[in-house]
C-alpha cells in the first residue's frame, strides 16, 4: 500500500486535485498554517533513510500535498541524465512502474512518453503521457529535468485512470567530483476514487525505495561500463603485441 502509491506520484514527472481546497491537516498532523492564496506553505520533513529525505507540503487550491524528495548520488550529472532520459528502463527502479514507451523524441533534450502504472486490486492502473525537458545552467552547471504530464496527447484507455494534472521537476545540482545532489519536487492530482488523506499518507514511503533503487541501477549502470572500458584496454593492450 505505502509502496504504489508514490508510483503514480514519481513518474508524472512521474507525475491536482481530488479535492478543491487546501484545509487543515488531519487530526494528530502539525499544523504549519493555511497557505496564503497562491503561496504554499513551509516544506515539511516526513521520511528519511540515510541521505534520502521526503518532504511535503500545503498546496493553494488542492488537498493533495506537494511533494519533495532528495538525496546525493555517486554519480556525475549526465549519469543521471542518461538514465532519466532512458524511459523503458524505468520498470527498474520506479516502483510498480508496469511499462514506459516513448511516443515521440523532439531532440536530445525533449521527449514525449507514456506510462502505465500497476496498481493492486480493487484500483485501477494509472497512466499518463508526459513531456521531459532539460536543460542546462552554464554558469552553474546544474541541470533541471521539467516533466509535466500533457492530458490529450493520447486518447484515454479502457479500464485505466489517465492523470491529467501534474507539475514535477528534477534538479541535479553538481557537489563534488563524482557526486551530485538531486531534488524531486511534485504537485498531481493521482485522479480516480483515492482519498487525498490517504495519498498524502502514504506518499512520503515511495521516494525512499524509489531512489534506493535508483542507487542501485546508476551503480549497475558505472559497474558495466567500467568493465566495458576495461574490456577496450586490454584489446587494445593485446594488439600492440
Amino acid at each position: 500500500m505505502k509502496k504504489f502509491l508514490f508510483v503514480i506520484l514519481i513518474f508524472t514527472q512521474i507525475g491536482t486535485a481530488l479535492g478543491q481546497s487546501g484545509g487543515r491537516p488531519s487530526p494528530g498532523e502539525p499544523y504549519l498554517g493555511e497557505p496564503s492564496p497562491g503561496r504554499p506553505s513551509q516544506w515539511k520533513l516526513v521520511a528519511e533513510k540515510g541521505d534520502i529525505k521526503v518532504y511535503n507540503r500545503l498546496v493553494p487550491g488542492s488537498k493533495v500535498k506537494a511533494l519533495k524528495a532528495e538525496c546525493v548520488l555517486n554519480a556525475r550529472v549526465e549519469e543521471v541524465v542518461d538514465l532519466l532520459l532512458d524511459i523503458p528502463a524505468a520498470t527498474k527502479w520506479v516502483c510498480h512502474a508496469k511499462s514506459c514507451t516513448i511516443l515521440r523524441k523532439v531532440s536530445d533534450r525533449e521527449v514525449f512518453y507514456y506510462t502505465e502504472v500497476s496498481l493492486p486490486w480493487p484500483l485501477d492502473n494509472r497512466d499518463f503521457v508526459t513531456n521531459l525537458t532539460i536543460s542546462e545552467n552554464p554558469l552553474t552547471k546544474v541541470v533541471t529535468v521539467e516533466a509535466p504530464a500533457v492530458p490529450g496527447f493520447l486518447p484515454e484507455k479502457k479500464g485505466l485512470v489517465r492523470i491529467k494534472k501534474s507539475v514535477s521537476t528534477w534538479t541535479i545540482t553538481p557537489v563534488a567530483t563524482e557526486k551530485v545532489k538531486v531534488e524531486y519536487t511534485l504537485q498531481v492530482d493521482p485522479g480516480g476514487a483515492i482519498p487525498a488523506h490517504i495519498v498524502n499518507l502514504f506518499a512520503c514511503q515511495g521516494p525512499i525505495e524509489t531512489f534506493t533503487n535508483m542507487k542501485k541501477e546508476l551503480q549497475l549502470r558505472q559497474a558495466k561500463s567500467a568493465e566495458k572500458d576495461f574490456g577496450s584496454l586490454l584489446s587494445g593492450t593485446a594488439a600492440k603485441f
